[in-house]
């Protein structure tokens, strides 16, 4: 690497490569859905400006040659001004059995966050539900550690690698999951087994089975109290011109008065007869 004035090394252009991991974001901010802007505002609120822009640069030309997401940990490899690729990683700590349990449970609990979640959406509120569990989702410490030779962290590749985290959570916001210890199918299935078991009718013929001998005191009292044993009032009838009342009346009239007015009458007389019949 060139020597510049001062002493200081000058910045070499990266080894230009083929296939690698592209950012789509071509200009601006990445990260366009609300949990990738989370994790990319966090990252440039921690980290070094300069170095980040640096990142976007690498992201964006396709220096990143592989990432590899597994839980509390993120690999990746990135090519830089040296032949040999550099390597690093990135972790978090990752939630284990016990407290995804919790999460789980509370995530079941509210209907609408087990719908969206099922539907492969990632509502907002789960950021309180995982605060509130004192389980934060997105970190605000990452333990990052690279092969490269620069000073500080995170470096330029790490800030690349970061970048495309990010666009990576737009497009499967499960990964923030992941990240944090639970798979997609895992977690799903979980939730999928609650909605069910929420969802299944009760059996209108289940009767509970208790022993005749814990029933001896109450065995031969009626199940309902005597006063709801009355006979009920018979249903009041329907007006007796109800019908006429449902239908649209015919456009007839008779000496200028409409033909449901002139049965109007009639109907009454008739159901008040028919009450009279035995």
């Amino acid at each position: 690497m060139p020597v510049g004035k001062g002493g200081w090394f000058e910045a070499s252009a990266p080894i230009r490569v083929e296939g690698g991991i592209q950012a789509r974001a071509k200009r601006g901010s990445i990260g366009e859905q609300w949990w990738s802007r989370r994790f990319v505002d966090i990252l440039e609120r921690v980290c070094d400006s300069g170095r980040l822009a640096r990142g976007r640069s690498y992201a964006r030309k396709g220096q990143v040659l592989e990432i590899g997401l597994a839980p509390g940990v993120v690999t990746a490899t990135v090519q830089g001004s040296r032949a040999a690729p550099y390597h690093l990683s990135v972790r978090i700590a990752a939630y284990g059995e016990g407290d995804w349990a919790g999460i789980q449970d509370a995530l079941a609990g509210e209907a609408i966050y087990r719908a969206k979640l099922l539907a492969g959406e990632m509502p907002l509120e789960i950021v309180e539900v995982f605060d509130g569990l004192g389980l934060p989702l997105f970190p605000s410490e990452l333990d990052m550690e690279c092969s490269c030779p620069d000073w500080g962290l995170p470096c330029k590749h790490i800030s690349a690698v970061l970048y495309l985290l990010a666009e990576s959570f737009d497009q499967d916001p499960f990964l923030v999951l992941a990240w944090r210890g639970r798979a997609k199918e895992d977690l799903l299935d979980a939730l999928r087994g609650t909605a069910a078991a929420d969802d299944e009718p009760a059996d209108p013929l289940h009767v509970d089975d208790v022993p005749f001998a814990d029933r001896l005191a109450d065995f031969y009292e009626p199940s309902a109290p005597p006063a709801r044993l009355r006979p009920r009032p018979a249903p009041s009838s329907a007006p007796p011109e109800l019908l006429l009342r449902a239908l649209e009346p015919p456009p007839i009239k008779v000496r200028h008065i409409p033909l449901a007015d002139i049965l109007r009458p009639a109907y009454r007389e008739l159901g008040a007869s028919s009450e009279d019949r035995p």
